[in-house]
């Protein structure tokens, strides 16, 4: 479904009306007889088909035979459009690349942009906990909501940056859980703060307010856990996070001195 919406934005390049071409090689006779609308409805005849090869070799027919017609630069985007599809995503994202610096005028350039960002996206699953891509991905979808905010293309990319900060959150939530088991304490703290300072909007942000409040509880930061607990609370009352931690300050002594600064907190 998702790789038929994106050619939607494809097909109505085509004109129509057009006639189909012959399979066989094209002579020199039959080149000054051709049309780019003909010759590029046939590329996309073989494209539907999957004869992505023989599609490709249309394309680069069309560039080398018309390389001022608008077909031409379809046929480029086609090209690209094709890596994407074959998974070969560098070699799309180059050619997406090359389409923004040579056509900043294109009409249909919010597509190119969005191309290039999914052919990041896609790529996400792929890498390291670390990856590069998170990043890589987060900025070029930003650029399609930044460049084009009424374009079709911008409703999903805003969904898949949701997506993907949720990833990189998710990133540094695994790393920072290994060094608060490893007793490496600041770095974990670091970890954790990133989530609430720059992904906030993700699930995690219960979890980190737990692990921060956890550490300083750990470390003999009394106060400061109780403060951090207290904003849990208070943000997510129901969350099985603040359970955790309100059942672990609890049993410091029989007095509930959380309770008691939990309230004071909430009523400054």
């Amino acid at each position: 479904m998702v790789f038929r919406n994106i050619l939607i934005g494809l097909f109505v390049l085509i004109i129509a009306n057009c006639s189909n071409v012959s399979d066989k090689k094209i002579s020199n006779k039959e080149k000054n007889l051709l049309t780019p609308e003909s010759l590029y409805l046939n590329g996309m005849d073989k494209f539907d088909d999957e004869k992505f090869e023989e599609a490709l070799n249309i394309f680069k027919e069309i560039e080398k035979i018309f390389p001022l017609s608008n077909e031409a630069i379809q046929s480029q985007i086609m090209a690209g459009f094709i890596d994407y599809a074959r998974l070969d995503y560098d070699s799309a994202i180059i050619k997406f690349t090359k389409l923004i610096k040579k056509y900043p005028s294109l009409k249909n350039l919010d597509y190119v942009y969005y191309m290039r960002a999914l052919s990041f996206y896609e790529q996400i699953n792929h890498e390291g906990l670390d990856g590069k891509y998170n990043s890589l991905a987060l900025e070029n979808l930003k650029q399609v909501i930044n460049r084009f905010p009424d374009s079709k293309y911008a409703k999903d990319s805003n969904q898949k940056i949701i997506l993907v900060k949720s990833n990189i959150a998710a990133k540094h939530m695994t790393i920072g859980r290994f060094y608060q088991k490893e007793g490496k304490f600041t770095a974990a703290l670091n970890r954790y703060k990133i989530i609430i300072n720059s992904f906030d909007e993700t699930k995690f942000l219960p979890e980190a307010l737990y692990r921060i409040s956890e550490i300083y509880l750990t470390i003999g930061m009394k106060d400061e856990s109780i403060k951090t607990a207290a904003i849990l609370g208070h943000n997510y009352p129901q969350s099985e996070w603040y359970k955790l931690i309100y059942n672990q300050l609890n049993k410091i002594d029989n007095e509930s001195i959380f309770s008691k600064t939990f309230k004071k907190i909430i009523n400054e």
